[in-house]
């Protein structure tokens, strides 16, 4: 299930969704050229960090791994993202969109769970 065109395509539109969100925090929480440095910035830094540390082989992924990640970590830095990128909608007032945010990611990993059940089972190969 976790790797059904359907539900990829949904983790794509989260991950981009998760992006936006903190790149709008970013831009309420500072001014003047801060703003563009915070909107530009921490979502660089996220999507480097998402795409970069990656288990080997993942079916929801390229398959590649630029920094081989073992899967428990993989799976925090995921669900670390789509925290912050939750909390961030929450901290500028966006509740109901931060609520149907985290409603929306949890169905999606319990949907996922096969390939929760594979990630937390990969291990360091290093």
């Amino acid at each position: 299930m976790g790797s059904h065109l359907i539900n990829l395509t949904l983790r794509f539109l989260l991950e981009i969704s998760a992006l936006v969100s903190v790149s709008i925090w970013g831009w309420t929480k500072s001014d003047g050229w801060l703003r563009f440095v915070l909107a530009i910035g921490i979502p660089i830094i996220l999507a480097f960090v998402w795409g970069v540390f990656t288990v080997p082989n993942d079916p929801s992924r390229s398959g590649k791994a630029p920094i081989v990640t073992p899967g428990v970590i993989r799976f925090i830095i995921e669900l670390g993202i789509f925290a912050f990128a939750t909390w961030s909608l929450y901290d500028i007032g966006l509740k109901k969109l931060s609520l149907a945010l985290g409603i929306i990611v949890s169905l999606h990993y319990i949907a996922s769970y096969d390939r929760i059940i594979w990630l937390l089972s990969q291990k360091y190969k290093g």
